[in-house]
Formats: structure tokens, C-alpha cells, sequence
């Protein structure tokens, strides 16, 4: 299999989940701004939309969406119990954690945020929304180690990739403890480190 990925992106997820189940994945590194893959391709002829993550299967299949393919990935590796079995009410409850992520927190909260452009009213505005949704996950974690159940789930790996952008962005974590322990605690895991290390985030 292949990961298309950018640094730090949400490819990360992915990245991280393939590690946790061991595994094995080519990476092709994108740089976004230019759709070019680091093999000089166009990635849009590949990935149409030119967002990451994809995964191109050995038969050629394509599958997108951070979402989607980390729970892809998850159920090539059921031994590593990141996603619990089809039809069962916790893993309902991953899907749910990571639909919240992928819209409340990725695109409606930290998106915005990259943009050069936006102006300081509706980063005022974003910020405010996005500061409500921290709340809600740290009052959730408060009092446990994961988003859902007693173990690393794949919804984990991408509230880590996100959380992770408050560094790029420069917004202070600590106002949220209970977040920023959450951030250290996955951050010590061999597979995140190893995935930090391979895509150039760590010495």
C-alpha cells in the first residue's frame, strides 16, 4: 500500500495508525501547494482533489478521507484493537469522535485558521468556536486516557494530529491541561515517534 502524505497534515493519522498495527506502507510525500508528489507527478492526477491523505491499494484501488482510512487501516490490523468490531456500540462511538474531528475540529475550527487571508473578525469568530470545541473534548478527557473505552483507538491518532497544529499556529494549549497531557501521552508512543521521526517532525 501507499500513503500520500504531507508533514504534519492530517495524513499523520494514517500514518500513526499503520504504525500502531504494524503495518506496511509505502510513503509518497506531497507537497500540496504545488500538487507535485516527491517523485515529480502530478498529484492531481492522482488524487483529483489534491488533498491528503490517500491510500492506493497493491490492486490500484484509491481510498481518501482521513476518516476513512485510518478505519480502513485499523481493520488490516484487528490484533491492535484500534477500532472495535463492525456493529458494535463503542465502535459506533470512534466513527462519532471521529466525525466530530474531522468537521468540528479540522475543518470548521483549525482550516480557517491557515488561511493568510482571513480577516480579523472571522478569526475572532473562529477562534471562539474553536475554543468551545476544546472545551467539550477536555471536559471529556478529563477524567480518562482515550476518546473512547480504556485503549488507543484511531480516533486518538487523529484528535493527536490536530492538537498538534496549536504549535504551527501558535495558539497556547496549556489554557487546556487536560489536552496538553493528552498530547504528551500519545506523543510517547514508539509508533508516533516513529512516524514524527519519518515524516522530518523530530530529531
Amino acid at each position: 500500500m501507499k500513503l500520500y502524505y504531507a508533514p504534519g497534515a492530517c495524513s499523520q493519522a494514517p500514518h500513526i495508525t499503520a504504525l500502531e498495527g504494524g503495518l506496511s506502507l509505502q510513503l509518497v510525500r506531497v507537497t500540496l501547494g504545488k500538487s507535485v508528489t516527491e517523485h515529480g507527478e502530478n498529484y492531481k492526477d492522482i488524487s483529483p482533489l489534491g488533498f491528503v491523505p490517500l491510500l492506493q491499494l497493491d490492486d490500484g484501488r484509491t481510498l481518501g478521507e482521513c476518516s476513512a482510512v485510518v478505519q480502513y487501516l485499523a481493520d488490516q490490523a484487528p490484533a491492535a484493537g484500534m477500532l472495535a468490531p463492525a456493529g458494535s456500540f463503542e465502535r459506533y462511538k470512534t466513527q462519532e469522535w471521529l466525525s466530530f474531528i474531522a468537521t468540528e475540529l479540522h475543518k470548521g475550527g483549525f482550516s480557517p485558521l491557515f488561511n493568510p487571508n482571513l480577516s480579523a473578525e472571522a478569526r475572532t469568530g473562529t477562534l471562539k468556536t474553536l475554543h468551545n470545541r476544546l472545551d467539550y473534548v477536555a471536559r471529556h478527557l478529563q477524567d480518562r486516557d482515550y476518546l473512547v473505552g480504556d485503549r488507543f483507538s484511531v480516533a486518538d491518532a487523529y484528535l493527536f494530529v490536530t492538537l498538534g497544529w496549536t504549535g504551527y499556529l501558535k495558539l497556547d494549549l496549556s489554557a487546556w491541561p487536560t489536552l496538553a497531557s493528552f498530547v504528551q501521552r500519545i506523543a510517547a508512543r514508539p509508533a508516533v515517534q516513529a512516524a514524527l521521526k519519518a515524516e522530518g517532525l523530530l530529531g
